[in-house]
């Protein structure tokens, strides 16, 4: 049984869960009153920088470690060949 597609569907699902509350949080939140009820559901306004902030460091530094760790290996080969 191929198990794809239910993954792609809950990615795709996750992915539109993200967006909306991001895009609410940033778009809609600030043209509410402070003591709306939705501003309780959502973290302060300063979090929508640091988050996507932290997160692009992150994958960055993961990603700059396994291009590095791949040129090694490769580099590792080359020299053995």
């Amino acid at each position: 049984m191929s198990f794809d597609k239910p993954v792609g569907l809950s990615m795709l699902l996750a992915a539109t869960l993200i967006f909306v509350y991001y895009t609410v949080w940033t778009f809609v939140l600030p043209f509410l009153e402070p003591d709306n009820f939705l501003q309780n559901l959502f973290l302060p306004r300063e979090y929508a920088i640091k988050i996507p902030v932290l997160l692009l460091c992150i994958g960055v530094t993961f990603v700059g470690a396994f291009i590095g760790s791949v040129l090694i290996r490769s580099s590792k080969k080359g020299k053995k060949a």
